[in-house]
């Protein structure tokens, strides 16, 4: 049922946070504890920003010790940790539109260091609205397809309010309306199911291929750039980058 497969850019993610576990478990502490704040309350039966920063945490194996952890740390009023979201948007090699989600404590470093990224690898920082026209949120869900019936998944999917279904590789993805997100998790996990990726992401309308090897590596050191940078949350384009498998 899917236009076209979202697998192969989730799944280089996946591997990436595998071998860095730390860097990530900070990452998604820091994206739990600025749903604390900004949800207004430490319980995620009642704050949905929570819940899915939660459930986001959960899918990239994060112990749940240390999830309470930063819940108790981030409600308590001695905590003074302060973050702002912020988006950055630019053209990586070849034009390949590129969209930045940030956590910071420091906007100007962080506009600094990504704009080095861009520069560095051939690509540009743009104005805000210049790439996301491209893309737009959906609620991913990826689930392990081993052991499991595609008819059943599919057919507890559509059930749940899932706007799309597909079977890609080894693994099923649905895909959701930002606002059904939560409520499609909540009935699956409610049905047994777990969870390679739950997070609302920024989908592109259409894939771009890089021809060029050298704009094809330069794209991946943009992407490694990214990603390891404490402050970046999440990265989001449009290249249909190759599976490699």
């Amino acid at each position: 049922m899917s236009g076209h497969s979202k697998w192969n850019n989730i799944k280089r993610k996946k591997e990436k946070t595998d071998g860095q576990k730390a860097k990530i478990f900070t990452k998604m502490g820091r994206e739990i504890a600025v749903a604390v704040k900004e949800g207004g309350s430490a319980d995620p039966a009642s704050n949905s920003k929570l819940r899915d920063a939660i459930a986001k945490a959960k899918a990239n194996n994060v112990p749940n010790d240390n999830i309470d952890r930063i819940i108790k740390k981030a409600a308590g009023e001695g905590n003074a940790d302060t973050y702002e979201a912020l988006r950055y948007e630019g053209y990586g090699p070849c034009g390949i539109a590129v969209i930045v989600e940030t956590l910071t404590d420091n906007r100007n470093r962080t506009a600094a260091d990504l704009r080095h990224y861009f520069d560095k690898c051939g690509g540009n920082m743009g104005q805000t609205g210049c790439v996301s026209f491209m893309f737009n949120q959906k609620g991913i869900l990826v689930v392990e397809a081993e052991g499991l019936d595609e008819d059943k998944v599919m057919e507890d999917a559509l059930e749940a309010g899932a706007a799309d279904f597909s079977a890609d590789e080894d693994v099923f993805e649905i895909t959701t309306e930002p606002e059904d997100f939560s409520g499609v998790r909540d009935d699956l996990e409610a049905k047994g199911y777990a969870f390679v990726t739950a997070e609302l992401q920024m989908v592109p309308d259409v894939l771009s291929e890089i021809a060029d090897l050298d704009a094809a590596k330069n794209m991946e050191k943009l992407l490694d750039l990214l990603e390891d940078n404490d402050d970046v949350q999440d990265v989001w384009h449009n290249w249909d980058r190759p599976d490699e498998d």
